[in-house]
């Protein structure tokens, strides 16, 4: 049996009062959350970043040389590529880091529009991570 660290969820604030103050939820360590409830914890970071500065907005392309293309990268830099695949459910979007050292993929659900991203070292794991959230029971 795996032995999970022990943790303390708080929950975002709840409600505002009438004086406009928050009121927030109370922190429950996780032994006092039910079993079958699943707790996830968003970190948003101090610092907001700042508009970068305006440039051209330019496309992933496909490889000419490619018969069947059915990857995409940016122009001038073949290592940031992106791939779209689908089945009748669902949508996945694979997109590089721009070094091609990791990955980000967004799996959507086709009929619901529901979407979850993960992120991996490699393709696999992200895709399986980004689906696995999307349908967590099955």
């Amino acid at each position: 049996m795996r032995s999970e660290p022990r943790a303390r969820a708080c929950a975002p604030p709840v409600s505002r009062r009438p004086n406009g103050r928050t009121k927030r939820a109370s922190c429950a360590s996780r032994s006092s959350i039910p079993t079958g409830i699943r707790v996830e914890l968003y970190a948003i970071a101090a610092a907001v970043r700042k508009r970068p500065p305006r440039s051209r907005w330019t496309s992933f392309v496909a490889d000419p040389a490619e018969p069947r293309p059915r990857v995409l990268s940016e122009e001038g830099n073949p290592d940031h590529r992106l791939r779209v695949e689908h089945n009748r459910a669902t949508l996945l979007v694979h997109l590089s880091d721009e070094d091609g050292n990791g990955w980000t993929v967004l799996a959507v659900d086709r009929a619901t529009r529901r979407w979850s991203v993960a992120q991996a070292r490699g393709q696999l794991d992200a895709a399986q991570d980004a689906f696995a959230r999307l349908y967590p029971d099955g």
